[in-house]
């Protein structure tokens, strides 16, 4: 016979079953401290803030009459608002009305990246709702968006004159967001901060 003694099985069995259960209480709690705690989901930190945009070579919609988006377009002394959408994303016909305002004030110029797009629905969707976009690059595989970081469309960035990325907003802009957001970010850009 040997010598050691065989742990209960029982005392294996509960542990088995009770560490799953404190897991997903752990989960829970935290899952719920976070609901609590709010946040705006808009405002993921995005490491692009503050550095200059990423190179950029995008070709125009296939038969729209508006240019594509390179770099050297993102730093003509003017801010512009990059709007990055798709003819398929409803959020983005949630808040063409908000950008077809913005293409209106002369403190920025709006421009797009149309991302996964067929050239065919993309000039239906403008047709449809209007173009703010004074340039139009078509991201056809989605390498330049993984290259600004967006994580779905529609998203927005703010770059300065300069080239620089200033504001990020994940999700459909609104009214509120451009006014509580966007247009502070573009008055800081106004006063050379």
């Amino acid at each position: 016979m040997s010598s050691d003694p065989k742990p209960p099985r029982r005392l294996g069995r509960r542990i088995a079953i009770i560490a799953p259960l404190v897991v997903f209480a752990a989960l829970a709690v935290l899952f719920l401290v976070r609901l609590e705690q709010g946040g705006d989901p808009s405002l993921v930190p995005s490491v692009l803030i503050g550095k200059e945009a990423p190179a950029t070579a995008l070709p125009p919609v296939e038969g729209l009459d508006v240019p594509g988006l390179a770099s050297a377009d993102l730093s003509t002394g003017k801010p512009m608002l990059v709007n990055v959408w798709a003819s398929w994303c409803a959020p983005c016909r949630e808040e063409h009305p908000v950008l077809e305002k913005l293409a209106t004030d002369p403190r920025l110029t709006v421009v797009g990246i149309n991302y996964k797009d067929k050239p065919d629905n993309a000039r239906a969707f403008l047709g449809q709702f209007g173009n703010p976009y004074a340039r139009i690059g078509a991201d056809q595989n989605g390498r330049t968006a993984i290259d600004w970081g967006v994580y779905g469309v529609p998203e927005s960035f703010l770059v300065d004159g300069k080239g620089v990325i200033r504001f990020k907003f994940i999700g459909p802009l609104t009214e509120e967001a451009v006014a509580a957001q966007l247009v502070p970010e573009l008055e800081k850009i106004a006063k050379g901060g």
